[in-house]
């Protein structure tokens, strides 16, 4: 329980009967976005005040989790079952939506679940594994115990914002969200978007990579990961922000470390509260290709080390060797898909096998999609 001047602000506090300290004072954050920023990086939005968005979206590793492949809760010892994605380029996800031909597209975290980046903002601080408050009303005294935050929502938003705790905690959602949409998360000057403009040139490797990514003949990458039909886009993402299973297998290693046992099964979409269609099961949004080098473990649960083992992952619907079978980082044959009924074959299956120069080649091209700040970070 924090108490501010005579004030005592418990999470019991109602959330429509918040009593706001009069504090006179000038705004610190003049706009949402500064606003939004000091909240991302903010532990003490967290049940032990050991936690923030910047803790499973880390700025210098591509505002991805660096340390695993899934997260370590608020607590010290709770573990997700799914890999923290990404947030760099995130705001170009469309607001969840059913196109006209069924497909789902768009949405935040690996289901849609939330629709845009303010209802993804407002997720975790209320997972009990993520960052553990227990009700909005809880994490809006922890900002009510900061005059800066106060003085500079009742400026932003409305004088009597923090009078509902819904309010108080959209505001919050809002301005992180803001801070989502900056140049920051997406500075579109990786070697590729470099060499777009003229002003470097990509090796051999790079170029054949090039070539074969956007190539309807030779692969099947850009069947899901190109949004725009232009190659000289400055906004390409690389991804169409559609679902789909590709066969990812459980990761057993998460499973043992996070407690939940063998019969349990992550579906996907089909986790998503809107959907309700059996035949989505086991589907996950395509992730954007931005920074997908510096940005592993891969898939939504974190089963791939290497970016080299997921395009050979790819690559084993479409080749016949016996080597091709199997998984390099266990040396054992590809374990079965989690979810087995839905897989898109189609998009799988489209393509010829490559052999490993070609597959090299792609390694190389995806990793000039790498944010330049973040060069540093790839292996040879």
């Amino acid at each position: 329980m924090l108490k501010l001047g005579n004030f005592i602000i418990g999470s019991a506090l109602l959330a429509t009967a918040l009593t706001v300290p009069a504090i006179a004072a000038e705004p610190v954050f003049e706009t949402k976005t500064a606003l939004g920023e000091a909240l991302f990086f903010d532990m003490e939005l967290s049940k032990n005040r050991s936690q923030a968005c910047a803790s499973c979206h880390q700025p210098e590793y591509g505002f991805a989790d660096a340390r695993g492949a899934v997260s370590i809760g608020d607590d010290g010892s709770s573990l997700g079952d799914r890999n923290a994605p990404t947030a760099s380029y995130a705001a170009f996800s469309p607001q969840f939506h059913q196109r006209k031909d069924g497909v789902w597209v768009g949405g935040q975290f690996l289901d849609g679940r939330e629709p845009d980046l303010a209802g993804q903002a407002g997720g975790p601080p209320l997972n009990p594994i993520e960052m553990g408050m227990p009700d909005k009303a809880s994490v809006v005294a922890r900002l009510l115990a900061y005059p800066d935050y106060v003085v500079s929502m009742r400026a932003l938003f409305a004088e009597d914002v923090f009078d509902d705790a819904d309010r108080a905690y959209a505001a919050m959602t809002e301005s992180i969200a803001a801070f989502e949409r900056t140049d920051y998360f997406a500075p579109f000057d990786s070697k590729y978007d470099r060499f777009l403009r003229g002003e470097v040139e990509l090796t051999q490797e790079e170029e054949l990579g090039r070539l074969l990514f956007f190539s309807e003949q030779f692969t099947n990458c850009n069947l899901c990961h190109q949004l725009n039909t232009s190659q000289v886009s400055r906004n390409e993402t690389f991804s169409n922000y559609e679902y789909h299973n590709i066969g990812v297998p459980v990761n057993v290693a998460v499973r043992r470390e996070n407690g939940l046992g063998g019969d349990h099964v992550d579906r996907g979409l089909l986790e998503n509260p809107a959907v309700d269609d059996p035949g989505e099961a086991g589907k996950f949004k395509v992730p954007t290709l931005r920074n997908v080098a510096v940005t592993g473990p891969y898939m939504h649960n974190g089963v791939f080390e290497d970016l080299r083992t997921v395009l050979l992952f790819y690559n084993k619907y479409n080749a016949k060797s016996a080597k091709r079978q199997i998984n390099p980082e266990t040396g054992k044959p590809w374990a079965q898909p989690e979810v087995p009924g839905t897989l898109s074959v189609k998009q799988l299956t489209h393509g010829p096998a490559l052999e490993d120069d070609r597959i090299d080649a792609l390694v190389a091209f995806l990793k000039t999609l790498t944010d330049a700040r973040y060069e540093n970070l790839l292996k040879d």
